[in-house]
């Protein structure tokens, strides 16, 4: 398990960070959202001591050791391949630093390279791939050493919809086998899709934390899906509804002041009549982003 226990980072006169603290444990994937400057980055610069901060972070409830880094798997958000490199040099070369030998790292990697659809051979200069196919090949490189904390910045980033499913089944596949998995993404339908947890920076500071559904249903079921053979002026005038969107022939998305009024709306509309849907929901993560994440200052 990975505990983050009140860590705070300045830089100058920025807080970076104030007093943010998280677990996540072993094979459980969190998602750490928030805008750009929110802290997310220097959260994971923290774990991996790539700077110095305040608190404490450990790791199986021990300050983590040289071994332990090794069995680290790290994408930051920038690409830092070697362009002279072939892959199999870029990859064998990654993993040594890993403590992974050669000969335990060149048989894995035509099956990587297939399980990414990496369009080349093992002996490609990494300058000739594309990007796409550049960022895969850093993606295997985090993870070909079977690491048990696995880190990614923004990894789903210019990945199209056919290869972001290939990489979240990787991530899906490293859960099963018990990896701790911490994961940044602005696609917040990324993170509803595939995360057990999450935590939402917002100027250094964690403003929400908890599984999905917890952190949904705190903000109430206030969406409500309805169709209906009433007009959406005659749906906005209901006591409690304060927007009407019109989502299909007949069909509607209200917006309600509070979730307790959902029963009162369900009568009126009704009136003891069958209607195809009444559907109320909490927001989606993408909704609750867009009105808690805010704005930061530094990364």
């Amino acid at each position: 398990m990975l505990s983050v226990a009140h860590i705070s980072k300045t830089f100058g006169t920025v807080k970076a960070l104030n007093d943010v603290s998280f677990d996540v444990h072993d094979g459980e994937i969190m998602g750490l959202i928030g805008q750009n400057g929110a802290g997310k980055s220097t959260t994971f610069h923290s774990i991996l001591n790539f700077l110095a901060f305040d608190g404490q972070i450990t790791w199986n409830g021990q300050p983590l050791t040289a071994d332990d880094y090794n069995q680290i798997g790290y994408l930051p958000e920038e690409r830092s391949l070697m362009p002279k490199l072939t892959i199999t040099q870029q990859i064998v070369y990654l993993a040594r630093l890993k403590n992974q030998p050669a000969s335990i790292t060149k048989p894995k990697i035509k099956e990587w390279m297939q399980r990414f659809a990496v369009k080349g051979q093992p002996s490609d200069r990494i300058k000739k791939l594309s990007k796409g196919n550049q960022q895969k090949v850093q993606l295997i490189c985090t993870l070909i050493h079977d690491p048990q904390l696995i880190i990614l910045d923004e990894p789903f980033s210019g990945l199209d919809p056919v290869n972001a499913d290939l990489l979240k089944q990787a991530i899906l596949d490293a859960k099963q086998r018990g990896a701790t998995i911490i994961f940044s993404s602005h696609d917040m339908s990324n993170v509803e899709e595939i995360c057990d947890a999450l935590v939402m920076l917002r100027n250094g500071q964690a403003v929400l934390k908890g599984t999905i559904d917890d952190v949904r249903q705190q903000f109430g079921r206030t969406r409500l899906f309805l169709t209906t053979d009433w007009t959406s002026d005659q749906l906005a005038a209901l006591n409690g509804v304060t927007n009407v969107k019109t989502i299909g022939p007949q069909r509607y998305q209200l917006q309600l002041a509070d979730a307790n009024v959902g029963p009162a709306i369900f009568d009126a509309v009704t009136a003891g009549h069958y209607v195809p849907e009444f559907s109320q929901q909490p927001p989606t993560l993408d909704e609750i982003f867009r009105t808690e994440a805010g704005g930061g200052v530094h990364e």
